[in-house]
């Protein structure tokens, strides 16, 4: 369990980290992405939830018709998961730039030295493995979104569906956060994803945290900057000691 309540740990470090005076001003842009397509999430979920359990609901058979009252919750947040983890990568998508300064600045913070990125040599070289490595991620992504998304309509088994989203989701969130420190450093995705699989609880614990700050009203608009901030502390106190870090140049 230390590992999870780590992973909360460094969330709250987030926390801490984005009201310090120095790195306020690269919160700015990441909050007013998140107010903007979190507040158009919201109004969506309002109107389409209803519609998606209803539509959900009339596939189970009849015999199951007295676990409507236990299952309705359990699509609802199903359903709300799956409509705030695609709206997180629309925003971070949007928000990309400005979060990667952000982890820049959190990292330099923390340790005093600045990141030794390589000059713009070192960037346009990394360009072309760089958007490999994007692309890579979206399609694991979908790989594993699709047949998970799937178990929501075979009976019986939809039962769990809403769990198992919640671990993929946790999951997801510890990858996409954590992308930007490790970025910032050149580690492409199959190197960051095996870092964050040898400390899987602590990965789970600190998505999971992101995940809950992402359906707290008011305080999912802060989660984008928060998690940034939080997974930069984590990549620093739990990966980058056990990282081979590429040469800059």
């Amino acid at each position: 369990m230390s590992n999870q309540h780590s992973g909360f740990h460094y969330l709250f470090e987030g926390f801490r980290l984005v009201r310090q005076p120095g790195l306020r001003r690269y919160v700015a842009v990441p909050l007013l992405v998140s107010t903007l397509v979190f507040g158009g999430a919201l109004f969506g979920l309002a109107y389409w939830l209803d519609i998606l359990i209803d539509s959900l609901l009339m596939k189970m058979p009849d015999w199951l018709d007295w676990l409507r009252f236990l299952v309705w919750p359990l699509f609802a947040l199903a359903g709300v998961l799956i409509v705030f983890y695609s709206f997180s990568i629309l925003t971070n998508l949007v928000a990309a730039p400005f979060n990667g300064m952000l982890a820049e600045a959190v990292e330099q913070h923390l340790t005093g030295q600045p990141i030794d990125t390589g000059g713009w040599q070192a960037l346009l070289k990394d360009v072309l493995p760089s958007l490999w490595s994007e692309l890579r991620k979206l399609l694991y992504f979908i790989l594993r979104a699709i047949p998970l998304g799937l178990l929501f309509l075979i009976p019986g088994i939809n039962l769990a569906a809403p769990v198992i989203w919640v671990l993929f989701s946790a999951w997801m969130l510890a990858i996409e956060y954590a992308d930007y420190p490790m970025a910032n450093h050149r580690l492409l995705f199959p190197a960051q994803r095996k870092l964050l699989r040898g400390r899987r609880m602590l990965s789970w614990g600190f998505g999971g945290g992101t995940l809950l700050m992402t359906m707290v009203p008011l305080l999912n608009f802060l989660a984008m900057p928060v998690a940034v901030a939080g997974a930069t502390a984590m990549w620093l106190g739990e990966f980058k000691a056990r990282a081979d870090i590429p040469p800059a140049g």
